[in-house]
């Protein structure tokens, strides 16, 4: 299939995974349309800016009647919901936070796409309950509320055929990452700027995978008759301790050095998270590519070329 002359709208695409993919798109000849919830805050970050060309929109995807018609406006051919209010914490003002964030604006944006039939591509939560984690509880409100719009993602199919996949990332690294308090970021930064930084005791195994892998199963998520009403995976089925993480950054970036673990407490309720590739691999004809290693190098390579 060809994206030359497709339409595809992405939301998020100021984040991490959205602002990869939203290049991808511009670089494989569609007519990229992306949206933020305030002017200019798509793409402010020169790392994570898709390419020129790129139409931006102004809306609050919280309010049902902009995103309406953000959808008439746009009429893509492909939907790519990734906006989100990423917070992991337990707190309970986050609550309402990830509700609005999260729920409703999701429902807002299944709304608009059933109303023209949009081919729409969702991202849930690897921390949803599903095999992988032994149907375990959400552990934070971000979770609760990504399961609950998985749950309405599959309703949307089933009462109003609407063509949806929902696309669950693991642990997702690689260049450009805006929020650079996360592991890897934080890391490779302490280490380039020739600083200690500040570790768990790195006990946490989770499933890392690198973005470029992530953004191809979104690519074909897009074009995937067979995956439509499916929620699946993006991972490496591969378990990785923080601390394994750690030594490996410390050897590409400061091999003279040692890390000192325990220094920072672990995060409560976490929950190990590994991906099951089964469904992907049918439905997308999808796999991951790239070695943790060389990731990890490519990641690093990147922030060391970025101005400090």
């Amino acid at each position: 299939m060809t994206w030359t002359g497709r339409r595809a709208l992405v939301t998020g695409a100021s984040g991490f995974i959205g602002g990869h993919l939203a290049a991808r798109l511009a670089a494989l000849g569609a007519e990229v349309h992306t949206v933020g919830r305030r002017a200019g805050t798509d793409g402010d970050d020169a790392a994570s800016t898709p390419a020129d060309g790129v139409q931006r929109h102004q809306v609050d995807l919280r309010d049902p009647e902009a995103t309406a018609e953000l959808a008439r406006t746009v009429r893509p051919d492909v939907l790519y919901h990734l906006a989100s209010e990423v917070n992991g914490a337990r707190d309970p003002e986050m609550v309402r936070v990830t509700l609005a964030g999260n729920l409703v604006a999701a429902v807002n944006v299944l709304d608009a796409a059933r109303a023209h039939a949009v081919r729409t591509v969702m991202t849930g939560s690897i921390e949803e309950p599903r095999p992988g984690n032994g149907h375990a509880p959400p552990s934070s409100p971000y979770a609760m509320a990504k399961w609950a719009a998985t749950g309405y993602a599959q309703l949307y199919h089933r009462l109003w055929e609407l063509p949806v996949t929902v696309l669950r990332p693991s642990m997702v690294y690689g260049p450009a990452q805006p929020d650079t308090t996360k592991l890897i970021p934080y890391v490779t930064l302490c280490l380039l700027r020739g600083e200690r930084p500040r570790l768990t005791k790195g006990t946490k195994l989770a499933d890392w995978i690198y973005v470029d892998d992530v953004v191809d199963a979104y690519v074909r998520a897009g074009e995937s008759d067979k995956a439509i009403g499916y929620t699946m995976d993006i991972a490496t089925g591969v378990q990785t301790s923080a601390h394994e993480i750690v030594m490996r950054l410390f050897a590409i970036a400061a091999p003279e050095q040692t890390p000192e673990f325990g220094a920072a407490p672990d995060r409560p309720y976490d929950i190990t998270q590994v991906g099951d590739l089964a469904p992907a691999a049918e439905l997308l004809g999808w796999r991951p590519v790239t070695d943790l290693d060389d990731g990890l190098r490519r990641t690093v390579d990147w922030y060391g070329k970025v101005p400090a």
